[in-house]
């Protein structure tokens, strides 16, 4: 197995003691760390990673996305949630191909590698093509095929997620893992959910959902079901399996309880959610009842980008204004929300922290600039001040994927090019949909 020494690094380890450390060193071989601090001195590496003045810390997490809309980003701008979705988002998704979301997923990967992820959930259509990119690039994800129900889905039903779920379980070296993936509430009828859920517990795997996104969404299924979209995945068995509920902004006390009772991971989106006007998921609220808070972009229709660091920084920021109180998610919270926590939701518990017997899934960042200076708190550095640009290296179960700013599993400059060139096709094709849609 290779050994890698990465030597005079300032090391944000996020262990449970929130442990800084200055000019340190950090060994790995093959993929997890075997040494934090200093080498053990029998410890002979095959390569060498000279790190001052960079800091080292885990890479990010990216806890709920769909990845593939990169093909979507700036299409749907400056509209609210429902005219989103139905006037500009589905319109263009019914008319992708499965190769349409392969180059989609990639775009997503080389600027996902570039910004500091080593994983991210993935919510989307012909995962099977997305589960090709993963093992291009080298990355980790939890892969779960979206449906709406019994019938109007894209690409496949049902049978056919269960499926791709035996297929990638478990594949690129235990870098891909899948679940099932029913839309929402609203957009799932509760038989399908009970049904889905019955499924998943068979598998073994769990379920990556949207819910509570907006109060219209809450009103609606109390009026037909009687019961929040919380009570309602309750009483159909969902959260019998692990779950990812994505974005849970309209969650009352309880609806925080049943959450917290049943061991859900609430992913909250803060850009998407600012930048469509949706609200502020209530983070302290449900940390306070023990939930596991982690955090996503959202697809880049409605965040424009897949920047974790700048996640982080908002996840901080919306609470510290929504609550009037600059000490509301203090400290490395918010990095801890961006790494480790997501990683767990994801099935690698023992990623996210830069410790011995850890992954080694770990960034390093380029603080030799003037907004890093002066450096009297690397935490405070990195959530307020750092930049995406700052990545210089990327690294995923001991192997690089980036290595002073160069990718190394992906053809960059032909995924620009292909993406691009399928992104303006497709929307030229809808052009003529949506002046009928509006006419």
């Amino acid at each position: 197995m290779p050994k890698i020494l990465i030597t005079h690094a300032d090391i944000v380890t996020l262990d449970p003691q929130g442990t800084v450390l200055r000019n340190a060193d950090v060994a790995i071989e093959g993929e997890r760390i075997v040494a934090v601090g200093q080498a053990p001195a029998d410890f002979r590496p095959d390569e060498v990673v000279e790190a001052r003045n960079h800091v080292l810390m885990p890479g990010f997490v990216n806890a709920h996305t769909h990845a593939p809309m990169t093909f979507e980003r700036g299409w749907a701008e400056d509209l609210p949630l429902d005219r989103w979705f139905n006037e500009r988002v589905w319109v263009v998704e019914s008319q992708l191909t499965a190769d349409d979301v392969y180059w989609g997923a990639l775009l997503a990967a080389a600027e996902m590698i570039r910004s500091g992820t080593v994983a991210f959930a993935d919510h989307y259509f012909y995962m099977d093509r997305v589960a090709e990119a993963v093992e291009q690039a080298g990355l980790r994800a939890l892969l779960a095929w979206c449906v709406f129900g019994e019938e109007g889905n894209i690409g496949t039903d049902l049978p056919g997620t269960v499926d791709f779920v035996q297929r990638w379980q478990g594949a690129a070296g235990d870098r891909i893992h899948t679940v099932l993936g029913p839309h929402s509430p609203y957009m799932c009828e509760p038989r399908f959910l009970a049904r889905t859920a019955a499924v998943a517990a068979r598998l073994g795997v769990g379920i990556h959902i949207h819910l509570a996104e907006s109060q219209a969404q809450v009103d609606n299924s109390l009026a037909r079901y009687d019961r929040t979209p919380v009570e309602l995945l309750e009483a159909n068995g969902v959260f019998d399996v692990p779950v990812i509920a994505a974005h849970c902004i309209y969650v009352n006390e309880v609806d925080q309880a049943i959450l917290a009772r049943r061991g859900v991971t609430v992913v909250q989106c803060p850009n998407c959610h600012m930048k469509l006007g949706m609200g502020v998921t209530p983070v302290p609220a449900l940390l306070a009842q023990g939930v596991n808070v982690a955090l996503g972009t959202d697809g880049p229709a409605s965040s424009n980008d897949l920047n974790m660091l700048k996640e982080a920084r908002l996840a901080a920021l919306i609470q510290k204004l929504h609550r009037a109180d600059p000490q509301v998610m203090p400290g490395d919270l918010p990095l801890r929300m961006a790494t480790q926590n997501g990683a767990r939701a994801l099935g690698w518990p023992d990623s996210g922290a830069i410790l011995p017997g850890y992954r080694a899934d770990l960034i390093l960042l380029d603080c030799d600039k003037p907004h890093w200076r002066p450096r009297h708190d690397l935490v405070a550095n990195l959530l307020h001040s750092a930049q995406a640009g700052d990545v210089s290296d990327v690294m995923v179960a001991g192997r690089w994927l980036m290595r002073r700013r160069q990718l190394l599993t992906l053809d960059e400059q032909r995924i620009l090019w292909e993406a691009e060139r399928r992104a303006l096709a497709l929307v030229d094709k809808d052009l003529t949909i949506v002046r009928a849609y509006q006419a």
